[in-house]
């Protein structure tokens, strides 16, 4: 008896082709050339179909569960970890927590399967593209990095908000330098530079934007026009110190490879952050430490070229002598000089009595210290007032303690007190020639 099943595409055409055979306008070659099989599977298909009708065209496992279905059990599992512990986990990164957590090897396509079924949609919201033309990476690495900040709630309101300063190679998209701060400030850029340089050595241009960390927004003076200098921020002297090139970009796009890393972090190191339980900066930067060299293995791509560009630091340089910020000072008749508002007194130093009129150099140090420095050598150095992150043209010293008094010899600690005799008072009678005795009060 032949049974009802629905044939696909497929298995229509072989069942012509068969009818062609059975009613003898097809031959066995024709027909197997026709199915793309054998002559021995078309004996075969001929026999099934003429003992269970069109139902023997139909793929033996039609409506069985597949062998390498996921366990019922499993299934649930994944979901339920989707809905609570990982809730706000994308596909991608869900998957590899499945994997590193709990065991459970699945696809990519087969959690997102899983999720969009059971009505979870993915967290992250995407924005529809746009038609931008593509800027070809750097060949080598060290060429080109990417430097921005991200000011974000990565402690999910533990703590403040923080910023979260990243360089990122263009070549290779490597992190290679990354610090939480409390803000967008030049001191983080610099402590970054510091970072990268220490580890990898000194690339040869940096993008960034057109802040004024980066740009100075003075104009330039008539002086430096005929002089065919620029005015310059700190951290742009730092650059031009280091020999690296600053690349302004003129629109966030622009640099959109460290724009993209940091919609990645504000994923996955939010994640990374809450299961270090980092409730402050210093908690959130160990955190970082730890979790970049995993996410660099994930995502770094090679180089078109191996060889790298980075320059090794020069052995002969500290330094805690470039990564300072530096000002020109002109010393006044009194041997002070002014930051900020502030008179700073230079003491005679050892070569020379007085300063006036010298010209000397103000170095603010990341620690917050302050040093003075007259051809090279120091001559004066003071510490802040509060222990905060240096910002540039701002320094409060710390009051000088007042000097320690002359110790009093034991024998005139107390002095004794003498004793004052009070004579009692006498009326003074005027002398025989004092001018009233021989003045008239009334005439005669």
């Amino acid at each position: 008896m032949n049974e009802k099943v629905t044939l696909n595409m497929k298995e229509q055409k072989r069942l012509v082709v068969i009818n062609g055979l059975e009613t003898g306008k097809l031959e066995l070659e024709e027909a197997a050339t026709a199915m793309k099989l054998c002559v021995r599977q078309v004996k075969r298909l001929r026999a099934a179909y003429r003992q269970k009708g069109a139902a023997a065209l139909a793929h033996g496992n039609r409506g069985r569960p597949s062998p390498r279905r996921i366990p019922e059990a499993v299934r649930e599992r994944i979901l339920e970890l989707a809905r609570t512990t990982y809730q706000d986990y994308n596909d991608q990164h869900f998957t590899e927590k499945l994997a590193e957590e709990h065991d459970i090897r699945v696809s990519r396509s087969t959690v997102r399967t899983l999720r969009r079924q059971a009505g979870l949609a993915s967290p992250r919201k995407r924005r529809p593209s746009r038609h931008r033309q593509r800027r070809q990476r750097y060949p080598q690495a060290g060429m080109l990095l990417q430097a921005d900040g991200s000011q974000h709630d990565w402690l999910e309101g533990r703590r403040p908000w923080l910023t979260l300063l990243a360089a990122i190679d263009d070549a290779t998209n490597e992190v290679v330098g990354a610090l939480f701060r409390e803000q967008e400030d030049a001191a983080g850029y610099f402590l970054l530079m510091e970072q990268i340089s220490q580890s990898h050595g000194l690339p040869l241009a940096l993008y960034a934007d057109r802040h004024t960390i980066f740009q100075s927004p003075k104009k330039r003076t008539t002086e430096e026009e005929l002089a065919g200098e620029r005015s310059q921020s700190q951290f742009g002297r730092l650059l031009d110190a280091l020999g690296i090139e600053l690349i302004p970009a003129h629109s966030p796009q622009a640099k959109g490879r460290v724009e993209r890393l940091f919609g990645t972090l504000q994923d996955r190191l939010v994640k990374a952050l809450r299961e270090a339980e980092a409730d402050d900066q210093e908690k959130a930067n160990r955190a970082l430490a730890a979790f970049l060299p995993d996410f660099n293995a994930r995502f770094m791509r090679p180089a078109e070229q191996a060889e790298s560009v980075y320059r090794p630091w020069p052995t002969a340089q500290k330094p805690s002598d470039l990564f300072c910020f530096k000002y020109q000072r002109t010393v006044a008749n009194d041997n002070t000089v002014s930051l900020s508002g502030h008179k700073l007194q230079i003491p005679p130093g050892k070569r020379r009595h007085s300063y006036a009129r010298a010209r000397v150099e103000l170095r603010h140090y990341l620690d917050g210290h302050l040093a003075i420095y007259h051809q090279g050598e120091p001559i004066a150095e003071f510490q802040p007032a509060e222990a905060a992150p240096p910002r540039v043209n701002q320094f409060t010293p710390a009051p000088s303690p007042l000097p320690a008094p002359e110790p009093v010899p034991a024998d005139l600690a107390h002095p004794p007190v003498k004793q004052r005799q009070v004579q009692p008072a006498r009326p003074q009678k005027p002398a025989a020639e004092h001018p009233w005795r021989h003045t008239r009060l009334w005439p005669k």
